[in-house]
């Protein structure tokens, strides 16, 4: 085999194809990444660990066409540290070297005939604005738990009627919903699949520029799968199977007492007074006419307060939050004011967002955070 490229072609393609590569791999080969050049004048890169793959396809000049594979994480590193000039690969036996200007790098190959074949893109369904998608996945898998002991509340819970897609996540403290318009491939869709929230994440930053993302997905007949694939570039995921918790019902069908806040003066407020919690430690919102007062620490212990203007309906009223999933949930919301609806002191409140303190509220994304409770 033998191809030459663009220094930054080659590490961008790599780089981007890598980034699914396991930490620990099952198997060295999984490690990899397969390299094949065709005739036509391009390579393309995969990788795959029996649940995730990704490829990329890059323009190249081919003399000897071929197929390798290297360890993955070493080619992107090398390929990001060579200077700004062509690439020249080629292999010879069980080796494989990459010659830039004065660099060489010789790298040992794995065994191709070893590597599993690669999942093809499930079935297209539709397509969906790059930007409007990475905004919406990065609201909602705020919410998605870490906790590998708990895989279903790991993924998010995408459900698709015609032309509207809802994503859902929870960790059973907070639940983030967002509805975003798509165009499907067929009328009268309606189907519903859990995706891992980490790979939907990665998958979502790694489209943010592409324009448009198609989107491929198939359920049932033991081969759960969804896919994306713009710009030459394809990643593939299995889906976890099981039913997710009926989050819906969680959102108050209305809320009595509401709060109307400057998102961004909160989200500033809410930085400086958690300054004084320790880990895991509320911090307190008492909202009464026309203000909202935060508060954290008691006791011997350092101490913070602010007092923030605030348009208040309803009786006076006073919760506490964990910080970090507060500021989780205002830095998602994107608009310039936050209303809080509350039922009770010690139910869920709802986070939406809103253009100005008196204009509509903007419902296409909700936040719904678990107070904690405390002692007066």
């Amino acid at each position: 085999m033998k191809f030459s490229l663009e220094r930054d072609v080659l590490a961008e393609a790599v780089t981007w194809t890598a980034r699914t590569l396991p930490q620990r791999p099952p198997a060295p080969v999984l490690s990899g990444v397969l390299i094949k050049s065709a005739e036509n004048g391009a390579i393309s890169l995969a990788t795959f660990d029996y649940e995730v793959s990704a490829r990329s396809e890059v323009p190249a000049e081919v003399t000897e066409p071929g197929t390798i594979l290297v360890s993955g994480k070493l080619l992107a590193e090398i390929s990001r540290a060579l200077p700004n000039k062509p690439v020249e690969v080629t292999t010879e036996g069980s080796k494989a070297s990459l010659v830039c200007g004065a660099s060489r790098f010789t790298l040992l190959t794995m065994p191709v005939e070893e590597y599993p074949t690669l999942p093809e893109l499930p079935e297209l369904v539709g397509s969906i604005d790059s930007d409007e998608f990475t905004h919406a996945v990065a609201q909602v898998t705020v919410a998605a738990s870490k906790d590998d002991t708990l895989p279903l509340l790991t993924t998010v819970r995408v459900e698709v009627e015609e032309d509207t897609i809802t994503l859902l996540a929870t960790d059973r403290y907070r639940l983030a919903l967002r509805e975003i318009k798509w165009q499907p491939a067929q009328p009268g869709l309606s189907t519903a699949a859990l995706v891992r929230a980490r790979t939907l994440s990665e998958a979502a930053k790694s489209f943010g520029s592409a324009g448009r993302v198609d989107v491929g997905l198939q359920v049932g007949g033991g081969m759960d799968r969804i896919g994306f694939m713009a710009g030459g570039r394809v990643t593939t995921s299995q889906l976890e199977d099981g039913d997710y918790p009926h989050v819906r019902r969680l959102f108050p069908e209305s809320t009595p007492i509401q709060a109307i806040v400057d998102t961004q003066a909160l989200i500033d407020a809410t930085k400086r007074v958690a300054l004084v919690a320790e880990r895991n430690s509320p911090i307190r919102l008492s909202f009464s006419e026309g203000q909202v007062v935060l508060d954290a620490g008691q006791g011997d212990d350092a101490q913070a307060s602010e007092v923030l203007e605030a348009e208040l309906t309803g009786e006076e009223i006073s919760v506490a939050f964990n910080p970090h999933y507060l500021l989780d949930g205002l830095t998602a919301l994107g608009e310039p004011f936050v209303r809080l609806g509350f039922t009770h002191p010690n139910k869920p409140v709802e986070f939406l967002g809103q253009k100005s303190v008196d204009g509509d509220v903007v419902d296409d994304y909700r936040y719904l955070l678990v107070p904690i409770r405390f002692t007066s």
